[in-house]
């Protein structure tokens, strides 16, 4: 079976996607660069060198350091699919991050946006 045509295409061509989306909603770069960091674990060196060595989304995905354990307390929709539901570990990787843009592009608080299952 083929891959999803977004495994393969470049972090540096998607990223400034998400950057965008969150501009058009009064949000900032900070704050993508924040949920990025939260929810893989990349330092700001380490997202700038990805970006620069243009990996490929899946890459992106199974090279992150940390990937945050509280990320399994993000529910809802994103593209008519329950990201809770997806079974392919990197789809749903994915999913995680367009789900946290969306809500930073809808005014959610970071607090919020940035699961915790301590409080």
């Amino acid at each position: 079976m083929d891959k999803p045509k977004i495994y393969t295409m470049s972090f540096a061509k998607v990223y400034p996607l998400y950057i965008a989306k969150a501009e058009r909603k009064g949000r900032t770069k900070d704050e993508v660069d924040e949920i990025v960091r939260w929810l893989t674990g990349y330092s700001d060196e380490e997202l700038e060198q990805l970006l620069a060595k243009e990996a490929d989304v899946e890459t992106f995905f199974e090279e992150a350091p940390k990937l945050n354990p509280d990320r399994r307390l993000i529910k809802g929709v994103v593209c008519g699919v329950r990201v809770e539901t997806i079974e392919e570990p990197v789809m749903r990787e994915i999913r995680y991050l367009d789900k946290l843009i969306d809500e930073l592009a809808k005014g959610k608080a970071m607090e919020k946006i940035l699961r915790n299952s301590t409080g």
